[in-house]
């Protein structure tokens, strides 16, 4: 009898310890992107943020960058668990949510959709679909370009060969230009052999693969907007405590107040740009508006047509 209360007192104790430690969680994470490059560094931020203040609630493990998973397979990853957490886009996983893309052709701030449903919709239809949980958005206010081999006659790309992706093909298609899927890891050589007459990059991120040596002209205006985001597998999401769930959305809130940042590092891009001979070339008013309209009828036509239900509500939700 002398014995069982110290040693009840003891396991009490290891018990706490215990239920201590397994308060905090460990995330494993992937980026779509290459470390130190622009859609890698906010991030970056994210994840250095989560590990220094959320010490004993949240913690996040690096697993690797595209060399270690494919971008097109994280969706799948996230719905499997194979991974937490992962730094990406909805346009790398369009074949499991085609809503996804619309993210690109919102003109609306994160603020604003947090506010008027749009999160919660595009949120839903990520965990429906696919077993995603939308954490929130990095990449705000940087926007495509259309970018020449060549100053374009008459501002037109009418015939030329561009490079694209699916979220901007409908786009291209629409202006007269023949649209060329192909990798970046393939578009330096393309340019250089004149496989293709130019490409759609955003605003930022084309030193990161030395394109500009091979880059004479920039139309002007851009069109959509990028989207990179924080993605979470559902399942790892939903187990975690209410705290835990809390305090990554409050990381995830801060980061996205602080988007007007990416308004500066556009401009600072686009000087750089000029500085290493790309002409910005602008369009005419009329010509500009007409360019941004048929941008956007493409890319929202595209995703009503995959999404007839669902396509309508977002649009009056993400655009103003």
């Amino acid at each position: 009898m002398t014995f069982a209360r110290p040693f009840s007192l003891a396991l009490a104790l290891a018990a706490l310890a215990s239920a201590a430690s397994a308060e905090e969680v460990t995330l494993r994470a992937i980026s779509a992107f290459q470390a130190g490059t622009s859609f890698a560094k906010p991030f970056e931020e994210f994840v250095a943020n989560v590990n220094e203040n959320g010490k004993g609630v949240v913690q996040i493990q690096m697993i690797g960058g595209p060399e270690a998973m494919p971008p097109m397979e994280i969706g799948n990853a996230l719905r499997g668990k194979v991974v937490d957490l992962a730094n990406s886009t909805a346009v790398f996983h369009a074949n499991l949510v085609p809503e996804g893309v619309a993210l690109t052709l919102t003109n609306r701030s994160m603020a604003e959709l947090r506010e008027n449903g749009g999160y919660e919709l595009m949120n839903k239809l990520h965990e429906e679909k696919a077993g995603i949980h939308w954490l929130g958005r990095l990449a705000q206010n940087i926007p495509y370009h259309i970018y020449l081999a060549k100053a374009p006659e008459n501002e037109s790309v009418k015939d030329l060969k561009l490079r694209s992706v699916p979220v901007y093909q409908a786009f291209f298609a629409a202006l007269g230009a023949q649209p060329v899927q192909m990798a970046p890891g393939d578009v330096y050589t393309a340019l250089e052999r004149g496989a293709v007459d130019g490409y759609g990059w955003p605003a930022i991120g084309v030193f990161d693969l030395g394109w500009q040596e091979k880059t004479k002209a920039r139309i002007d205006p851009g069109f959509y907007n990028v989207e990179t985001g924080i993605y979470m597998s559902q399942k790892a999401w939903n187990a975690l405590s209410d705290e835990q769930k809390a305090f990554l959305q409050k990381e995830m809130v801060a980061m996205e107040d602080a988007a007007g940042s990416f308004i500066t590092l556009a401009e600072e891009e686009g000087k750089k740009q000029q500085e290493a001979g790309i002409a910005m070339v602008g369009l005419p008013a009329d010509k500009a508006a007409a360019f941004e309209q048929t941008a956007q009828d493409a890319g929202w036509q595209m995703i009503i047509s995959a999404s007839p239900e669902n396509g309508p509500k977002l649009r009056e939700l993400l655009t103003k």
